[in-house]
């Protein structure tokens, strides 16, 4: 029977022998390949992370002792081991197991965790209220070493408590994030490696001297600031004792017995403490670990080759149109400057990172830092830079995109890839929310294509605009009409069909769905005019204007929170006109978060399907009064 049929929590690891553990590891690792190759998920950091999860639940005691992951897509095997096995094979499925740490699915799960750098922050947090509440169980943030280039990260670092206790931050190295680490940080963690001794060098004089009768305790602090400039010249990089942490290690992170031993002797430290774990990404998987980027959120793939299964159409996604555009207008166009925030794979600038290193920047996960820095090469007006940010990441550069970019009237563009709803990814990651900020930045564009060609469009002139310009697409296969680009005058839409009883307004690749809907309700014989605005702000007001007098129900469609998207500022703008008696039925994401599933299992829920949207305007038709529906005939 094998070992992991048996874990039904934690605890019950510390009944297993070390050789146990090993195999339990192992088994662990078939699973999670088992099920990934039919689910698809984030494969090459939970491959990386089993030893290490297993040692800290055998050492520590959760849900008492509380882990909080860093970004926590690396918690595949903690849900493994924490009463969730018979529930993987749903993981990123509809009503199944999240892929993320998830707090209403187990009280193992503290946080929901989606976005990188949060976990220091918040176990200090949570380390405060224990010590408040004089409490004595253990407070353990599990960061990926991508998590130092994040400034949330080392704002927490600048606040650690000297005092603080029961507190131990595993750093798990694997020298990747997605993408490649960049930066300072990356040199730093490796110089630390150069000289995996001092830090026990260090601690042996600090305890030999503490040892001293009477006089101990003042050679011992003395001691300390020998050896810390003894130190200073051993490991050229005593990063993290600079922020008040005991460094220790590095380890290795697959040696189960090392880090067991290690943890249970850490669990005695009177000051907090950060140990440096190595791990592998992709463990066990000779495929993963040869191509990182590809298998860290990887698609499903034969178990026995490791490789992807065949995709089912031909069709492009918008992200690899538009990695393949900018990058043609990059080669004409010396002037055109990327940057990314580590997702240079994901946004597939790949071949203009390869050919224009100097041109296509990462500058690792620091989206407020790539707004700003983006700011600052725009600012001579002489580069046209391309911000590359998901919609739901660049929530966190609201400050910077408010005070860095706009207030200064630099004409940035931003392409926001996801800007849609992220299905298996789950509430943290959908692209639904960015329409309400950017619509309340003075002079920001926001356009969103309904296809590649129209995104390709909208590329090639934003920079004629001379203003700040966001440009929204989802990561879905499109259409790409080999047709000759025209010039997209700024804030024009476009009608893509006539019809007269019903006028409806759908943003981007929302256009599909409306169509439909018009089919739907011809059937029943009403006949819809279909219009893609193209441009929320400015919104084509000339064109509404025109059209509005000839129909008295207006149907918005949108895949944004309806609360503060297209719906909403279309209704300002009939108020503000004078269509007051116009009648609005607006579609979107309602207010509420949306879990994870296929992305047309979860329209389907929150109705924002054709089937549905075209029901709820037959319904709305029929229950109208009749007076309005006689003085729409006789227009």
């Amino acid at each position: 029977m094998p070992i992991l049929s048996r874990i039904s929590k934690p605890s019950d690891l510390k009944k297993l022998s070390i050789p146990q553990l090993e195999t339990l590891a192992e088994e662990i690792r078939q699973r999670i390949l088992e099920v990934l190759s039919t689910n698809g998920g984030h494969l090459s950091s939970n491959l990386g992370i089993v030893e290490l999860t297993i040692a800290m639940h055998y050492v520590f005691s959760s849900p008492t002792d509380k882990f909080i992951f860093d970004v926590s897509h690396q918690s595949y095997p903690h849900k493994l081991l924490t009463g969730r096995n018979h529930l993987f094979p749903k993981i990123r499925q509809y009503q199944g197991l999240c892929g993320f740490c998830h707090p209403k699915e187990s009280p193992h799960d503290h946080f929901y965790a989606g976005h990188a750098g949060t976990a220091f922050s918040l176990a200090l947090g949570t380390a405060k209220s224990r010590d408040l509440s004089e409490g004595k169980e253990y407070i353990l943030p599990i960061l990926g070493d991508a998590s130092l280039t994040c400034g949330l990260t080392l704002e927490a670092l600048n606040n650690v408590p000297k005092d603080l206790t029961r507190f131990i931050a595993v750093l798990n190295d694997n020298d990747r994030s997605i993408s490649e680490n960049v930066g300072n940080i990356k040199n730093i963690l490796s110089r630390l490696l150069s000289n995996p001794t001092s830090n026990r060098f260090y601690q042996e004089i600090q305890e030999i001297l503490a040892k001293i009768p009477s006089y101990g305790s003042t050679l011992g602090k003395l001691g300390q600031k020998i050896t810390e400039s003894m130190k200073n010249i051993v490991s050229p990089a005593p990063f993290f004792e600079e922020f008040g942490l005991s460094y220790v290690g590095p380890i290795d992170g697959h040696d189960i017995g090392k880090l067991i031993s290690t943890l249970e002797a850490l669990k005695h430290f009177s000051r907090p403490v950060l140990l440096h774990v190595m791990t592998v990404k992709g463990k066990g998987m000779p495929i993963a670990i040869a191509n990182p980027t590809s298998y860290h959120g990887a698609k499903p793939f034969d178990l026995c080759s490791g490789k992807f299964l065949p995709t089912s159409t031909a069709k492009p996604t918008f992200p690899k149109i538009f990695g393949r555009h900018l990058f043609k207008m990059a080669e004409r166009d010396a002037s055109i400057v990327a940057i990314t925030p580590a997702m240079p794979a994901g946004s597939c600038l790949d071949e203009f990172m390869q050919k224009f290193p100097e041109r296509c920047l990462d500058v690792g996960i620091a989206e407020g830092h790539a707004v700003t820095f983006a700011g600052g090469i725009g600012y001579s007006r002489d580069k046209k830079v391309v911000a590359c940010i998901y919609a739901t990441f660049l929530q966190r550069a609201f400050d910077n995109l408010f005070h860095d970019v706009c207030m200064q009237e630099i004409p940035i563009v931003f392409a926001l890839d996801r800007s849609f709803i992220s299905g298996p990814d789950g509430s943290t990651h959908h692209g639904i929310y960015d329409i309400a900020f950017l619509n309340a930045m003075p002079g920001m564009v926001i356009a969103q294509p309904r296809n590649g060609h129209l995104l390709k469009e909208l590329l090639e002139c934003a920079f004629s605009w001379n203003r700040p310009t966001a440009i929204r697409y989802p990561n879905l296969q499109t259409e790409e009409p080999d047709e000759p680009l025209q010039r997209r005058p700024l804030g024009k839409g476009e009608i893509l069909a006539d019809g007269q009883d019903i006028l409806i307004v759908a943003l981007g690749h929302q256009c599909t769905a409306a169509l439909r809907v018009r089919e739907i309700l011809m059937q029943a014989g009403l006949e819809a005019t279909v219009v893609d605005p193209i441009f929320v702000k400015p919104l084509d007001t000339e064109l509404f204007n025109h059209l509005l007098p000839h129909y008295s129900l207006v149907v918005t469609i949108e895949e944004h929170a309806v609360n503060a998207g297209l719906g909403m500022i279309f209704n300002s703008f009939l108020m503000q006109n004078g269509w007051k008696e116009i009648d609005v039925l607006n579609f979107g994401v309602p207010d509420r978060f949306v879990q994870f599933g296929s992305t047309k299992e979860l329209l389907r829920e929150i109705g924002l399907d054709p089937e549905t949207i075209a029901q709820r305007i037959l319904q709305e038709h029929a229950d109208r009064p009749l007076s309005k529906r006689k003085e729409k005939a006789l227009v």
